[in-house]
This record gives C-alpha cells, sequence and structure tokens, in this order.
C-alpha cells in the first residue's frame, strides 16, 4: 500500500470540526430567520439575527459535500452488501431514536401548537414517509431522504462494478441529467430520484476523495472544477423556490461565495493530517452532529413554544441549543455507538450465512 493510500484510510479529523460548522449554520438558520415554519407556526426564537442566520441552510450542502467524501472512502474495498451494511448501521438506529424521542415529545407537550399521531410515527420509520402520505415528523428529515437515495445509487453502481472504476463517467452522465432537467422541464420527480437539485455536492466530495488518495489527473481537475461550478449553480437556481417558502430575499453573490468558500475549505481540511485537539474530542464532535441535527428543530420548538422556559427568547433559545448539543452527545455516546456496532455484527452476520461477503475478494 501506497503512503498515499495509508493517508486515505486515515480519519480526516479536520472534516468533524466542518460537520459542526454545517450543523450550528443550520441551528442558526431554524433559530434566527426560518423558525419551525410547519404545523402553522411562524414565530422565530431570535429574529435579530435574520439577515445572516437566513444563509445558514448552506450548512445543508456542505453536509452533501462531506458526504460525498465520506461515502467514497466508506465504499473502498467494500462489497455492496458491505456498504448498505455499513450505511444502515450508521444511520438508521441513530434515526429511529432520535424520531421516536421527538414524537413523545411532542404528544407530551405538544399542546395546541404540535400534533402527531401513530401513524406519523409508523411512516416516518421508513423515512420516505411523504411517500405513505404522512408528513416528516420533522422537516429536517427531506435531507436525509436525499442522502437515503445517493446511499442507494452508490449501493448499485458498486454491485454492477461500475463505481468507483467509472467516477468520472458517472459523475458527467448525472451532470447531464442535472442539466437537462434544471433547464428544460425542472421536474421534480428528476430531481428527487437523480439528485438533480444536489448532483453538483455529492460530485464534488466524490472528487476530493480521489484527489485525497493520490489521484492527480487533468480530468480530475477539470471534473473538480465543473463540479464546483455545477454545485454553485444549483445554489442560486434553487433561491426562487427558497424565497417563496420561506419569504426571505437572498444575495445570489452570498450564495456562491458562501459555496466556494466551503468547498474550498473542505478541500483544505482534507490536506491536514492532523488538528492539534484530542482524538477523543474530535471523535465526539463528529458523532454529535448527526443527532444534534435530527433533534434541534422540532424538539427544540415544542419545548420553545411550551412555556416551560420563562425567559427571553434569546435566553430561551440559547438554553434549548446547549440543552439538544448535551442530549446530542448522550444519544451519540449512550445509543448511537452501541446501537451501530450490534447492528453491523447482526447483519454482517446475516450476510455471510446467505453468502454475501462485506468485503472485495473476502472468502464467505
Amino acid at each position: 500500500m501506497t503512503p498515499d493510500q495509508n493517508q486515505s484510510h486515515a480519519r480526516v479529523q479536520a472534516l468533524d470540526l466542518l460537520r459542526l460548522v454545517a450543523v450550528l449554520g443550520v441551528v442558526f438558520y431554524h433559530y434566527g430567520f426560518l423558525g419551525p415554519q410547519i404545523d402553522g407556526i411562524v414565530h422565530v426564537a431570535v429574529p435579530g439575527v435574520a439577515d445572516f442566520a437566513k444563509y445558514g441552510y448552506l450548512g445543508v450542502p456542505i453536509f452533501f459535500v462531506i458526504s460525498g467524501f465520506v461515502i467514497a472512502y466508506s465504499a473502498e474495498g467494500r462489497t455492496w452488501s458491505g456498504f448498505v451494511i455499513a450505511r444502515f448501521s450508521r444511520i438508521y438506529p441513530t434515526f429511529v431514536f432520535c424520531m421516536t424521542l421527538t414524537c413523545l415529545t411532542v404528544l407530551l407537550i405538544g399542546g395546541a401548537n404540535y400534533h402527531t399521531t401513530l401513524s406519523q410515527w409508523f411512516a416516518n420509520l421508513f423515512v420516505f414517509s411523504t411517500v405513505l402520505g404522512q408528513p416528516y415528523m420533522d422537516v429536517v428529515y427531506w435531507s436525509l431522504a436525499i442522502e437515503i437515495v445517493f446511499y442507494g445509487w452508490v449501493a448499485v453502481l458498486i454491485a454492477t462494478g461500475v463505481f468507483p472504476r467509472r467516477i468520472d463517467l458517472i459523475i458527467l452522465i448525472c451532470f447531464c441529467i442535472t442539466f437537462v432537467n434544471e433547464l428544460t422541464w425542472d421536474l421534480n420527480f428528476v430531481e428527487k430520484i437523480f439528485l438533480a437539485d444536489d448532483s453538483g455536492y455529492f460530485a464534488v466530495g466524490l472528487l476530493l476523495y480521489e484527489h485525497h488518495r493520490g489521484r492527480r489527473d487533468p480530468m480530475l481537475h477539470g471534473l473538480l472544477a465543473l463540479s464546483t461550478g455545477t454545485a454553485i449553480f444549483q445554489s442560486v437556481h434553487r433561491l426562487p423556490k427558497l424565497e417563496v417558502l420561506t419569504g426571505g430575499t437572498f444575495d445570489p453573490w452570498i450564495v456562491a461565495a458562501i459555496c466556494l468558500v466551503a468547498i474550498t475549505a473542505i478541500f483544505l481540511a482534507t490536506r491536514i493530517r492532523r488538528v492539534p485537539i484530542p482524538a477523543r474530542v474530535l471523535l465526539a464532535i463528529g458523532g454529535l452532529t448527526y443527532p444534534l441535527y435530527l433533534l434541534h428543530l422540532k424538539l427544540g420548538y415544542v419545548i420553545l413554544e411550551s412555556n416551560l422556559l420563562h425567559h427571553s427568547s434569546i435566553a430561551n433559545a440559547a438554553a434549548i441549543v446547549v440543552s439538544i448539543f448535551i442530549l446530542s452527545w448522550g444519544v451519540w455516546r449512550y445509543v448511537e455507538r452501541p446501537a451501530q456496532g450490534w447492528t453491523k455484527a447482526t447483519l454482517t452476520h446475516i450476510a455471510t450465512r446467505i453468502g454475501w461477503s462485506a468485503r472485495l475478494g473476502q472468502q464467505v
């Protein structure tokens, strides 16, 4: 194994810090600009920072870029079944726990403003609850659905032997679909199935991993430039829809600049071998970001609107965010880590009994 390959298999510590920055941007967006805007409630916890907070939604595309990088890492050396088991174990147990916790909180203290049903909870167990005619338990789950579609495509492409061997061709075909749809009919089902609204972000992440593992050629650099341009185009192209949805106005130049700076930061993070922070702290930071993302909006606003707190809106919002931050660490430490290990071991055992190996070249 070459030095570059050794480096590619080391944990990229700086990405954990960028995950935290991204999720805090989303939290800032929801508490400083958008508010819940679900269940008919339009209250914003800290409206005084709206002019800045409104750009925090770009934390989600940053997650998509990081996801492209991490998924390429996770897929390397794995069969399609090994990849699916790894992703399912990482995502699903934590999702079920956080979704159920949100549901119980709404049932207990949702009051007149927030409502849920067991039917909604059951539909959300399948993540794609809107397909079953039920809304997401928390509106932030829309991005998780996109992530899962991305995982699905990667699993299919691994199974057919195309990924990662023909990654350049995959990206070019994906961009053809993206631009044909975005510049013509703008069909919703194409956006959902082929990730036509988000393909640039995932492509950037995949290509950054190619660079990280040692690839250097004009095709890579050209595709990386094209992917970056596509990601910026998609960010600007969705602004009219976002403005209708939120009632806000967004400067496309600021959006483009944030996207470019974020992609550059992720690239630089992949070049940093070590961060001067204890590894256990970085691991916890990276780990708590997922439950923090799942819990912060609906759970936080139910508490905020329940009148359990009697301080100023800023103090309430700060207290809630800090509390959910601590809760998220607890979920990562005491729920996600053991559940992930048990789920992965169980599914790997079942796959082995069936005859599906988890690693390429592994004997069953």
